[in-house]
């Protein structure tokens, strides 16, 4: 896989510390530049920015599509990680009690496209699904993903 390029997303909230708060303390985002309607985070190693709006949602059409047995929330975002991070990152949400819209679970088990992935959702609605695949090479092949 050649070198990747940090992606750029910024999506709104209405409670700017409570969305500090969830990026920063529960998923370990380091904080960059700020001012007072927004605040840039690293989110492992891509840049995502926090905007104090009045809109609630990242979209108003929020919906699902069934991927596996359950209904995978559209739009979402979120990052691939390594199999150790991704575990390591699953329990630290269990024990802070995250409620999961998807549990951590393997999804298309015992094929070549077998990956770890969970779904939840940061203060305001906003979906996110963190993954890891066993076989990175996996990520962008033409079968199941």
């Amino acid at each position: 896989m050649t070198k990747l390029h940090p992606f750029h997303l910024a999506i709104p909230v209405t409670d700017l510390d409570k969305c500090r708060k969830f990026y920063g303390e529960i998923l370990n985002c380091p904080e960059g530049r700020n001012d007072e309607k927004w605040v840039d985070f690293n989110l492992f190693g891509h840049q995502l920015v926090i905007h104090q709006t009045s809109n609630t949602h990242f979209s108003d059409k929020q919906t699902s599509n069934p991927v596996d047995g359950h209904d995978v929330p559209v739009p979402h975002f979120g990052v691939v990680l390594n199999w150790d991070e991704w575990t390591v990152l699953a329990q630290k949400l269990k024990t802070r009690n995250i409620q999961f819209v998807i549990e951590p679970y393997i999804r298309f088990k015992g094929t070549a496209a077998e990956q770890a992935t969970m779904f939840f959702l940061d203060p305001e609605g906003n979906a996110l699904e963190f993954k890891a695949f066993k076989n990175i090479d996996q990520l962008f092949d033409k079968g199941r993903s």
